[in-house]
């Protein structure tokens, strides 16, 4: 193979050092991401406590999933934030035959708070466990996810200890986006620096599954921190840092599974509410989101280029696309994600990149439309939501 000429290297550089460095970033990440082993032990008593909203369609997997484990938990509390698609009548049955479940009928919602929030809370109240685990009502636990998710807490003297779970993915959209998500956390920074550095900014989370000591909830001031927090799991890891505590991001592959999305239109809307939000709401962040996709896209479009009549950038770009190729198969492999979506990687990419810039414009709107309620973001003021 001849060397590449300098008009080459210099390509190199722009077309394909960019995504070799995310992949050896998300190599590093995914050797050193904690993983809960099913002989761990969760310690003390421990309280599940799911927040429901119209959740009828997952609600008696979800319970069930979380009863049956190989720990089961001392207490499974949910909380009916004001269902109406017949959620409320299913829990009633479920508490009838469950032992160990109790459903806590949600009023209310009071100023200065989001739904979710404002469910854990109420939870936290009511929870009489030394642990509680907070679970989102369209994830499913393991049969060891408690197991797993006390090995880390104990392993690695965690406080607070957020997983994000094995994301199910049905539509081909979604087999594309969803594991692109995961470059959020994986591509920018050491994972152990989450849990090593005291600073508050550097944090990584997933509120699909929050594992947190009692104590520590209180000598954090409990979900209060994060009540007006669309991220809300993001806010409380923040408020944890602050107080001088331990974080921990772990794999939870192993721990749980889940949903997010049922069609490519929630997909569209559910990523367009978030996106922005999870990035701390920053434009200097949106922007460093938006070079990285960018960077990972470049070679696909040189790779286009070179045969249009443009050969110099043939061989930095494949060495670009190969980087990318590379990348998805370790996620699907990892994460075990179908691996449909390696193919159209870049039609992935567009995607999140015109999420992500939705997501800005609709947080510029300072409202939230979100399971029946709207949000003012900026008062905080709760209505109905309007048809």
């Amino acid at each position: 193979m001849r060397p590449l000429s300098p008009e080459e290297w210099g390509w190199f550089w722009v077309l394909a050092a960019p995504s070799l460095a995310v992949l050896a970033m998300v190599l590093l990440n995914l050797a050193l991401w904690p993983r809960g082993r099913a002989s761990g032990r969760i310690p003390g008593r421990v309280s599940v406590c799911i927040p429901a909203r119209n959740e009828a369609r997952r609600i008696v997997a979800c319970v069930r999933a979380t009863l049956g484990g190989t720990r089961r938990p001392d207490e499974v509390l949910v909380y009916d934030d004001g269902s109406t698609d017949g959620t409320t009548e299913i829990l009633e049955r479920l508490e009838a035959t469950e032992r160990g479940l109790r459903v806590i009928q949600g009023g209310d919602l009071p100023p200065g708070w989001l739904g979710k929030p404002w469910a854990c809370h109420r939870l936290a109240q009511e929870a009489t466990g030394d642990v509680l685990v907070f679970l989102d009502a369209d994830t499913i636990p393991t049969r060891t996810c408690l197991a797993r998710l006390g090995y880390v807490m104990e392993g690695w003297s965690a406080d607070l200890v957020t997983a994000s779970p094995r994301q199910v993915t049905g539509t081909l959209t979604e087999q594309m986006v969803i594991p692109l998500l995961d470059l959020r956390y994986l591509a920018w920074l050491p994972l152990p620096l989450v849990w090593r550095s005291k600073a508050p900014r550097i944090r990584v989370s997933n509120g699909q599954l929050v594992g947190v000591r009692r104590e520590a909830l209180e000598k954090a001031g409990g979900w209060e921190a994060a009540a007006a927090a669309v991220a809300d799991a993001d806010a409380l890891a923040m408020r944890f840092k602050e107080r001088g505590m331990r974080v921990v991001f772990a794999q939870g592959q192993g721990m749980a599974t889940g949903r997010m999305f049922d069609s490519r239109a929630e997909l569209w809307a559910g990523l367009s509410r978030t996106f922005y939000h999870r990035l701390v709401r920053r434009p200097l962040a949106l922007v460093l989101a938006l070079l990285l996709y960018g960077a990972l896209f470049a070679p696909f479009v040189g790779i286009w280029q070179a045969f249009s009549g443009r050969p110099v950038l043939l061989w930095p770009s494949v060495a670009g696309v190969g980087a990318n190729v590379v990348l998805r198969i370790a996620l699907a492999i990892r994460l075990r994600q179908n691996s449909s979506g390696i193919l159209l990687h870049p039609v992935g990419l567009i995607w999140l990149f015109c999420i992500a810039l939705n997501s800005f414009r609709l947080s510029r709107r300072g409202v939230l439309d979100w399971r029946g309620r709207h949000y003012d973001l900026g008062g905080l003021h709760v209505d109905p939501l309007r048809k």
